[in-house]
Protein backbone atom coordinates (compact mmCIF):
# COMPACT_ATOMS: atom_id res chain seq x y z
CA UNK A 1 0.00 0.00 0.00
CA UNK A 2 2.42 2.74 -0.91
CA UNK A 3 2.78 4.35 -4.30
CA UNK A 4 2.36 2.44 -7.69
CA UNK A 5 -1.16 2.54 -7.66
CA UNK A 6 -2.63 4.66 -10.52
CA UNK A 7 -3.75 7.99 -9.63
CA UNK A 8 -3.25 11.74 -9.50
CA UNK A 9 0.73 12.76 -10.06
CA UNK A 10 0.26 16.11 -8.60
CA UNK A 11 2.97 18.67 -9.14
CA UNK A 12 5.44 19.82 -6.30
CA UNK A 13 4.45 23.06 -6.37
CA UNK A 14 0.89 22.38 -5.39
CA UNK A 15 0.50 23.42 -1.76
CA UNK A 16 -1.13 20.74 0.45
CA UNK A 17 -4.42 22.36 1.26
CA UNK A 18 -5.06 22.84 -2.64
CA UNK A 19 -4.03 19.02 -3.14
CA UNK A 20 -6.65 18.08 -0.10
CA UNK A 21 -9.14 20.07 -1.87
CA UNK A 22 -9.02 18.71 -5.34
CA UNK A 23 -9.01 15.10 -3.29
CA UNK A 24 -12.54 16.60 -1.18
CA UNK A 25 -13.94 17.70 -4.64
CA UNK A 26 -13.10 14.11 -6.54
CA UNK A 27 -14.32 12.05 -3.09
CA UNK A 28 -17.66 14.36 -3.60
CA UNK A 29 -18.05 13.52 -7.67
CA UNK A 30 -18.12 10.10 -6.88
CA UNK A 31 -20.22 10.42 -3.98
CA UNK A 32 -22.98 12.00 -5.67
CA UNK A 33 -23.07 9.74 -8.54
CA UNK A 34 -22.98 6.21 -7.11
CA UNK A 35 -25.59 7.86 -4.66
CA UNK A 36 -27.96 7.60 -7.36
CA UNK A 37 -26.58 4.37 -9.34
CA UNK A 38 -27.10 2.84 -6.07
CA UNK A 39 -30.86 4.26 -5.85
CA UNK A 40 -31.28 2.30 -9.39
CA UNK A 41 -29.44 -0.91 -8.15
CA UNK A 42 -31.62 -1.12 -4.77
CA UNK A 43 -35.04 -0.40 -7.00
CA UNK A 44 -34.07 -2.93 -8.99
CA UNK A 45 -33.56 -5.29 -6.16
CA UNK A 46 -36.82 -4.47 -4.93
CA UNK A 47 -38.30 -5.14 -8.02
CA UNK A 48 -36.84 -8.69 -8.93
CA UNK A 49 -37.59 -10.04 -5.83
CA UNK A 50 -41.25 -9.10 -5.85
CA UNK A 51 -41.65 -10.32 -9.93
CA UNK A 52 -42.45 -13.50 -10.84
CA UNK A 53 -38.86 -14.09 -11.44
CA UNK A 54 -38.47 -13.80 -7.71
CA UNK A 55 -36.68 -17.00 -7.12
CA UNK A 56 -33.73 -16.59 -9.26
CA UNK A 57 -32.63 -13.30 -7.30
CA UNK A 58 -32.64 -15.58 -4.25
CA UNK A 59 -31.17 -18.75 -6.08
CA UNK A 60 -28.03 -16.35 -7.61
CA UNK A 61 -27.62 -15.07 -3.97
CA UNK A 62 -27.10 -18.52 -2.47
CA UNK A 63 -24.97 -20.26 -5.27
CA UNK A 64 -21.73 -21.74 -4.10
CA UNK A 65 -18.45 -20.61 -4.82
CA UNK A 66 -15.43 -22.64 -3.99
CA UNK A 67 -12.34 -20.85 -3.66
CA UNK A 68 -9.74 -23.68 -4.39
CA UNK A 69 -6.13 -23.50 -3.16
CA UNK A 70 -3.93 -26.77 -3.86
CA UNK A 71 -6.03 -29.65 -1.12
CA UNK A 72 -7.99 -26.43 0.68
CA UNK A 73 -11.44 -25.63 -0.37
CA UNK A 74 -13.46 -23.11 0.99
CA UNK A 75 -16.76 -23.01 -0.38
CA UNK A 76 -19.35 -20.02 0.69
CA UNK A 77 -22.15 -18.38 -1.34
CA UNK A 78 -22.01 -15.67 -3.73
CA UNK A 79 -24.03 -13.81 -0.60
CA UNK A 80 -21.07 -13.99 1.88
CA UNK A 81 -18.38 -13.32 -1.23
CA UNK A 82 -20.17 -9.93 -1.66
CA UNK A 83 -20.84 -9.23 2.03
CA UNK A 84 -18.09 -10.24 3.63
CA UNK A 85 -15.33 -10.32 1.15
CA UNK A 86 -16.08 -7.24 -0.93
CA UNK A 87 -16.97 -5.05 1.71
CA UNK A 88 -13.77 -5.93 2.58
CA UNK A 89 -13.01 -3.11 0.15
CA UNK A 90 -15.38 -0.87 0.89
CA UNK A 91 -14.03 -0.63 4.54
CA UNK A 92 -10.75 -0.01 3.23
CA UNK A 93 -11.48 3.10 1.64
CA UNK A 94 -13.91 4.09 4.57
CA UNK A 95 -10.17 3.38 6.45
CA UNK A 96 -8.46 5.48 4.30
CA UNK A 97 -10.52 8.14 4.53
CA UNK A 98 -11.05 8.67 7.75
CA UNK A 99 -6.74 8.06 8.10
CA UNK A 100 -6.86 11.32 5.26
CA UNK A 101 -9.21 13.63 7.29
CA UNK A 102 -7.09 13.04 10.75
CA UNK A 103 -4.23 13.79 9.16
CA UNK A 104 -4.91 17.05 7.15
CA UNK A 105 -8.97 16.95 6.88
CA UNK A 106 -11.49 17.74 8.81
CA UNK A 107 -10.58 15.77 11.98
CA UNK A 108 -7.02 17.81 12.00
CA UNK A 109 -7.65 19.99 14.38
CA UNK A 110 -9.88 19.23 17.99
CA UNK A 111 -11.90 22.60 17.39
CA UNK A 112 -12.81 21.72 13.41
CA UNK A 113 -13.93 18.41 14.50
CA UNK A 114 -15.59 18.53 17.92
CA UNK A 115 -19.18 19.92 16.17
CA UNK A 116 -19.70 17.29 14.10
CA UNK A 117 -18.48 14.57 16.55
CA UNK A 118 -20.96 15.75 19.06
CA UNK A 119 -23.72 16.00 16.10
CA UNK A 120 -22.54 12.44 15.18
CA UNK A 121 -22.99 10.81 18.41
CA UNK A 122 -26.37 12.76 19.38
CA UNK A 123 -27.27 11.65 15.75
CA UNK A 124 -26.30 7.48 17.25
CA UNK A 125 -27.97 7.92 20.66
CA UNK A 126 -31.29 9.30 20.11
CA UNK A 127 -32.12 6.77 16.92
CA UNK A 128 -30.52 4.20 19.09
CA UNK A 129 -33.09 5.04 22.15
CA UNK A 130 -36.09 5.29 19.71
CA UNK A 131 -35.55 2.14 18.70
CA UNK A 132 -35.17 0.65 21.95
CA UNK A 133 -38.24 2.21 22.86
CA UNK A 134 -40.42 -0.30 20.72
CA UNK A 135 -38.14 -3.12 20.72
CA UNK A 136 -37.40 -3.70 23.99
CA UNK A 137 -37.68 -7.67 23.83
CA UNK A 138 -35.30 -10.20 23.87
CA UNK A 139 -33.77 -10.67 20.06
CA UNK A 140 -35.70 -7.64 18.65
CA UNK A 141 -33.35 -5.45 20.80
CA UNK A 142 -30.50 -6.64 19.13
CA UNK A 143 -31.25 -4.24 15.91
CA UNK A 144 -30.32 -1.22 18.11
CA UNK A 145 -27.44 -0.15 16.37
CA UNK A 146 -29.10 -0.60 12.78
CA UNK A 147 -30.45 3.32 12.65
CA UNK A 148 -27.39 4.75 14.09
CA UNK A 149 -25.35 5.08 10.17
CA UNK A 150 -25.31 7.24 7.72
CA UNK A 151 -25.05 6.57 4.05
CA UNK A 152 -22.64 9.04 2.70
CA UNK A 153 -23.09 7.87 -0.48
CA UNK A 154 -26.76 8.61 -0.92
CA UNK A 155 -26.32 11.31 1.56
CA UNK A 156 -24.06 13.39 -0.55
CA UNK A 157 -25.70 12.28 -3.83
CA UNK A 158 -29.06 13.88 -2.32
CA UNK A 159 -27.38 16.70 -1.61
CA UNK A 160 -25.75 17.38 -5.25
CA UNK A 161 -29.07 17.33 -6.64
CA UNK A 162 -29.71 20.55 -4.68
CA UNK A 163 -27.44 22.30 -6.87
CA UNK A 164 -24.26 24.79 -5.72
CA UNK A 165 -26.70 26.70 -4.00
CA UNK A 166 -25.82 24.88 -1.06
CA UNK A 167 -22.92 26.48 0.91
CA UNK A 168 -19.44 24.70 0.73
CA UNK A 169 -19.06 24.05 4.76
CA UNK A 170 -22.79 22.71 4.65
CA UNK A 171 -21.62 19.84 2.57
CA UNK A 172 -17.99 19.38 4.59
CA UNK A 173 -20.36 19.32 7.86
CA UNK A 174 -22.31 16.40 6.11
CA UNK A 175 -19.42 14.89 5.31
CA UNK A 176 -17.13 15.21 7.85
CA UNK A 177 -20.73 13.79 10.02
CA UNK A 178 -20.99 10.85 7.69
CA UNK A 179 -17.38 9.90 7.84
CA UNK A 180 -17.43 9.82 12.45
CA UNK A 181 -20.88 7.67 11.84
CA UNK A 182 -18.72 5.31 9.94
CA UNK A 183 -16.35 4.96 12.84
CA UNK A 184 -19.00 4.72 15.87
CA UNK A 185 -20.56 2.11 13.31
CA UNK A 186 -17.29 0.23 12.81
CA UNK A 187 -16.54 0.49 16.76
CA UNK A 188 -20.49 -0.80 17.40
CA UNK A 189 -19.49 -3.30 14.91
CA UNK A 190 -15.97 -4.62 16.47
CA UNK A 191 -17.57 -4.23 20.11
CA UNK A 192 -21.15 -5.48 19.49
CA UNK A 193 -21.25 -8.27 16.92
CA UNK A 194 -18.88 -10.25 17.44
CA UNK A 195 -19.08 -13.22 19.68
CA UNK A 196 -16.73 -16.42 20.45
CA UNK A 197 -13.68 -14.31 19.60
CA UNK A 198 -10.89 -17.04 18.55
CA UNK A 199 -7.63 -15.77 20.62
CA UNK A 200 -5.80 -17.66 17.43
CA UNK A 201 -6.90 -15.84 14.58
CA UNK A 202 -5.93 -12.24 16.07
CA UNK A 203 -2.61 -14.22 16.31
CA UNK A 204 -2.57 -14.63 12.36
CA UNK A 205 -4.23 -10.61 11.86
CA UNK A 206 -1.42 -9.53 13.61
CA UNK A 207 0.95 -11.31 11.81
CA UNK A 208 -0.31 -9.91 8.75
CA UNK A 209 -0.25 -6.43 9.64
CA UNK A 210 3.38 -6.98 11.04
CA UNK A 211 3.89 -8.22 7.16
CA UNK A 212 2.29 -5.16 5.70
CA UNK A 213 4.59 -2.51 8.18
CA UNK A 214 7.28 -4.60 7.09
CA UNK A 215 6.73 -3.87 3.75
CA UNK A 216 6.22 -0.38 4.07
CA UNK A 217 9.81 0.24 6.14
CA UNK A 218 11.48 -1.90 3.01
CA UNK A 219 10.03 0.19 0.81
CA UNK A 220 7.67 -1.84 -1.57
CA UNK A 221 6.17 0.54 -3.42
CA UNK A 222 3.91 -2.16 -5.59
CA UNK A 223 0.15 -2.01 -4.24
CA UNK A 224 0.04 -5.79 -5.37
CA UNK A 225 2.90 -6.74 -2.68
CA UNK A 226 0.21 -5.90 0.08
CA UNK A 227 -2.59 -8.53 -1.15
CA UNK A 228 -1.01 -11.55 0.37
CA UNK A 229 -0.73 -9.86 4.39
CA UNK A 230 -3.96 -8.27 3.60
CA UNK A 231 -5.71 -11.35 2.97
CA UNK A 232 -3.97 -12.67 6.15
CA UNK A 233 -5.81 -10.24 8.52
CA UNK A 234 -8.63 -10.63 6.42
CA UNK A 235 -8.39 -14.61 7.12
CA UNK A 236 -7.49 -13.88 10.51
CA UNK A 237 -10.02 -11.72 11.68
CA UNK A 238 -12.64 -14.14 9.94
CA UNK A 239 -10.55 -17.19 11.83
CA UNK A 240 -11.32 -14.56 15.51
CA UNK A 241 -15.02 -14.64 15.24
CA UNK A 242 -14.61 -10.78 14.24
CA UNK A 243 -16.28 -9.91 10.95
CA UNK A 244 -13.99 -10.06 8.30
CA UNK A 245 -14.43 -6.78 6.35
CA UNK A 246 -13.23 -4.66 9.58
CA UNK A 247 -10.22 -6.14 8.36
CA UNK A 248 -10.32 -3.34 5.76
CA UNK A 249 -10.64 -0.40 8.53
CA UNK A 250 -7.49 -1.58 10.24
CA UNK A 251 -5.43 -1.50 6.59
CA UNK A 252 -6.74 1.77 5.77
CA UNK A 253 -5.71 3.26 9.20
CA UNK A 254 -2.20 2.44 8.47
CA UNK A 255 -1.74 3.29 5.05
CA UNK A 256 0.63 5.65 4.52
CA UNK A 257 -0.01 9.40 4.65
CA UNK A 258 3.44 10.54 3.70
CA UNK A 259 4.75 10.33 0.18
CA UNK A 260 8.38 8.80 -0.49
CA UNK A 261 8.42 10.94 -3.72
CA UNK A 262 7.30 14.27 -2.94
CA UNK A 263 6.20 15.41 -6.22
CA UNK A 264 3.79 12.42 -6.08
CA UNK A 265 0.27 12.31 -3.68
CA UNK A 266 0.73 10.26 -0.79
CA UNK A 267 -0.31 6.44 -0.75
CA UNK A 268 -3.61 6.89 1.24
CA UNK A 269 -4.36 9.46 -1.66
CA UNK A 270 -3.54 7.77 -4.03
CA UNK A 271 -4.86 4.08 -3.16
CA UNK A 272 -8.28 5.42 -2.28
CA UNK A 273 -8.38 7.38 -5.88
CA UNK A 274 -7.83 4.56 -6.96
CA UNK A 275 -10.59 1.92 -5.23
CA UNK A 276 -13.05 5.03 -4.53
CA UNK A 277 -14.83 4.74 -8.16
CA UNK A 278 -14.79 0.90 -7.65
CA UNK A 279 -16.40 0.70 -4.29
CA UNK A 280 -18.47 3.41 -5.35
CA UNK A 281 -19.67 2.43 -8.70
CA UNK A 282 -19.39 -1.61 -8.55
CA UNK A 283 -19.04 -2.93 -4.78
CA UNK A 284 -22.06 -0.69 -3.53
CA UNK A 285 -24.44 -1.21 -6.19
CA UNK A 286 -23.73 -5.15 -6.30
CA UNK A 287 -24.27 -4.97 -2.49
CA UNK A 288 -27.62 -3.26 -2.60
CA UNK A 289 -28.62 -5.71 -5.40
CA UNK A 290 -27.74 -8.68 -3.07
CA UNK A 291 -29.31 -7.08 -0.18
CA UNK A 292 -32.31 -4.46 -0.47
CA UNK A 293 -34.51 -7.08 -2.65
CA UNK A 294 -37.20 -7.29 0.37
CA UNK A 295 -40.28 -9.65 -0.45
CA UNK A 296 -43.60 -7.77 -0.19
CA UNK A 297 -45.31 -10.89 -1.21
CA UNK A 298 -43.68 -13.20 2.20
CA UNK A 299 -43.32 -11.00 4.56
CA UNK A 300 -45.09 -11.35 7.53
CA UNK A 301 -44.65 -8.55 10.22
CA UNK A 302 -46.30 -10.58 13.24
CA UNK A 303 -44.68 -11.60 16.57
CA UNK A 304 -43.19 -8.16 17.25
CA UNK A 305 -41.66 -7.95 13.51
CA UNK A 306 -43.92 -5.03 12.69
CA UNK A 307 -42.29 -3.28 15.86
CA UNK A 308 -38.78 -3.74 13.91
CA UNK A 309 -39.96 -2.07 10.90
CA UNK A 310 -41.63 0.66 12.96
CA UNK A 311 -38.46 1.00 15.43
CA UNK A 312 -35.79 1.41 12.67
CA UNK A 313 -37.86 3.58 10.47
CA UNK A 314 -38.76 6.12 13.05
CA UNK A 315 -35.49 5.79 14.16
CA UNK A 316 -33.90 6.86 10.73
CA UNK A 317 -36.41 9.65 9.72
CA UNK A 318 -36.88 11.09 12.95
CA UNK A 319 -34.20 10.41 15.57
CA UNK A 320 -31.76 11.09 13.11
CA UNK A 321 -32.86 14.65 12.82
CA UNK A 322 -33.46 15.36 16.20
CA UNK A 323 -30.16 13.81 17.46
CA UNK A 324 -28.10 15.80 15.41
CA UNK A 325 -29.95 19.12 15.49
CA UNK A 326 -30.49 18.76 19.03
CA UNK A 327 -26.52 17.75 20.12
CA UNK A 328 -25.43 20.93 17.45
CA UNK A 329 -27.54 23.44 19.02
CA UNK A 330 -26.70 22.01 22.55
CA UNK A 331 -22.72 22.14 21.48
CA UNK A 332 -23.91 25.76 20.36
CA UNK A 333 -25.84 27.33 22.94
CA UNK A 334 -23.38 26.11 25.65
CA UNK A 335 -20.36 27.92 24.07
CA UNK A 336 -18.57 24.85 23.26
CA UNK A 337 -18.49 25.09 19.57
CA UNK A 338 -19.65 27.77 16.83
CA UNK A 339 -21.13 26.81 13.54
CA UNK A 340 -18.81 27.79 10.37
CA UNK A 341 -19.11 30.41 8.15
CA UNK A 342 -21.95 29.81 6.02
CA UNK A 343 -24.13 27.01 7.98
CA UNK A 344 -27.18 28.62 9.35
CA UNK A 345 -29.37 26.70 11.23
CA UNK A 346 -31.16 25.94 8.26
CA UNK A 347 -28.08 24.10 7.00
CA UNK A 348 -28.00 22.30 9.77
CA UNK A 349 -31.77 21.18 9.30
CA UNK A 350 -31.03 19.88 5.98
CA UNK A 351 -27.99 17.97 7.36
CA UNK A 352 -30.18 16.41 10.20
CA UNK A 353 -32.70 15.65 8.07
CA UNK A 354 -29.79 13.78 5.08
CA UNK A 355 -28.53 12.09 8.53
CA UNK A 356 -31.30 9.78 8.20
CA UNK A 357 -30.38 7.91 4.83
CA UNK A 358 -29.13 4.98 6.57
CA UNK A 359 -29.34 2.19 3.47
CA UNK A 360 -26.01 0.77 2.89
CA UNK A 361 -24.12 0.35 6.57
CA UNK A 362 -27.93 0.14 8.16
CA UNK A 363 -28.32 -2.97 5.99
CA UNK A 364 -25.20 -4.35 6.95
CA UNK A 365 -25.27 -3.89 10.43
CA UNK A 366 -28.81 -5.65 10.04
CA UNK A 367 -27.70 -8.40 8.64
CA UNK A 368 -25.36 -8.91 11.99
CA UNK A 369 -28.12 -8.16 14.25
CA UNK A 370 -30.92 -10.64 13.08
CA UNK A 371 -30.35 -14.51 12.09
CA UNK A 372 -34.66 -14.57 11.86
CA UNK A 373 -35.30 -13.90 8.51
CA UNK A 374 -38.85 -12.36 9.01
CA UNK A 375 -36.72 -10.06 11.34
CA UNK A 376 -33.97 -9.52 8.99
CA UNK A 377 -36.33 -8.35 6.26
CA UNK A 378 -38.68 -6.05 8.80
CA UNK A 379 -35.67 -4.30 9.54
CA UNK A 380 -34.48 -3.90 5.72
CA UNK A 381 -37.77 -2.04 5.33
CA UNK A 382 -37.89 -0.60 8.09
CA UNK A 383 -34.52 0.89 6.32
CA UNK A 384 -35.89 1.50 3.40
CA UNK A 385 -39.08 3.06 3.97
CA UNK A 386 -36.77 5.68 6.76
CA UNK A 387 -34.33 6.53 4.22
CA UNK A 388 -36.68 7.12 1.10
CA UNK A 389 -38.82 9.41 3.71
CA UNK A 390 -35.26 11.02 4.86
CA UNK A 391 -34.74 11.79 1.03
CA UNK A 392 -38.33 12.59 0.34
CA UNK A 393 -37.88 15.00 3.01
CA UNK A 394 -33.96 16.37 2.79
CA UNK A 395 -35.02 17.31 -1.07
CA UNK A 396 -38.18 19.21 -0.13
CA UNK A 397 -36.66 21.13 2.93
CA UNK A 398 -33.25 21.37 0.27
CA UNK A 399 -35.17 22.80 -2.49
CA UNK A 400 -36.03 25.61 0.24
CA UNK A 401 -33.40 26.34 2.15
CA UNK A 402 -31.23 26.68 -1.09
CA UNK A 403 -33.74 29.01 -2.71
CA UNK A 404 -33.56 31.00 0.03
CA UNK A 405 -29.92 31.02 -0.17
CA UNK A 406 -29.99 32.52 -3.99
CA UNK A 407 -32.58 35.55 -2.64
CA UNK A 408 -29.62 36.06 0.55
CA UNK A 409 -27.00 36.03 -2.55
CA UNK A 410 -29.30 38.12 -4.48
CA UNK A 411 -29.98 40.39 -1.85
Amino acid sequence: MNDQLPGRHLPKSVPLVERALTSLQHFLHVEAVSGIVLLVAAAAALLWANSPFAHSYHDLWNLPITLRLGEFVFVRSMHFWINDALMTVFFLVVGMEIRREIHEGAFSRFDQAILPVLAAAGGVVVPALIYLSFNTAAGRDHGWAIPTATDIAFAVGVLALLGKSIPGNVRVFLLALAIIDDIIAVLIIALFYTSGLDPGGFAVAALGVLMVFGLQRLGFGSAYAYIAPAFIVWAGFLMAGVHPTLAGVVLGLITPVRSLRPEIAPPVVRVETALHPWVAYAIMPLFALANAGVSFKGLELASGAQFVTLGVGLALCAGKPIGVIGATWLAVRTGWCRLAPGVTWGGVGLIGLLAGIGFTMSIFIAMLAFTDDKLLDAAKLGVLLGSLISVTSGLGWGAEYAQRQRKAIGD
